[in-house]
């Protein structure tokens, strides 16, 4: 996965959103305002995405490029290494889950818009 194809697929989740409220090269995706993921745009290198506590411990069990999320909370983030160890369409699945992580995190009326 490169870092136009993680940009198209993380933006072709609805209502998803794009931009740089950390610094220039680090690149956020939210869904109503709330951060579901983020990476470098020089490096791409990593991704950072929010996962269910028990699966984030397990993911990092059984792949080694799966981190603790890097400068995030280790319980509730992953730093996934892009080395090549990890298939795009895992990765893909993993991106939805974090994204389905905070919509369920958001308020009634939030998650009633997406679902229609």
């Amino acid at each position: 996965m490169n870092i136009e194809e993680y940009r198209n697929y993380c933006l072709s989740l609805p209502a998803t959103s794009e931009d740089f409220p950390f610094d220039q090269n680090t690149l956020a995706f939210k869904i109503c305002g709330k951060l579901f993921a983020l990476t470098d745009v020089e490096k791409f290198e990593s991704i950072n995405i929010k996962c269910n506590p028990e699966l984030a411990i397990e993911l990092r069990e059984r792949y080694p490029a799966v981190q603790p999320g890097y400068h995030m909370n280790k319980k509730h983030w992953n730093t996934i290494m892009l080395d090549g160890s990890v298939a795009t369409q895992l990765l893909q699945d993993w991106v939805l889950h974090s994204y389905e992580c905070v919509v369920a995190g958001l308020p009634k009326k939030y998650r009633e818009v997406l679902s229609k």
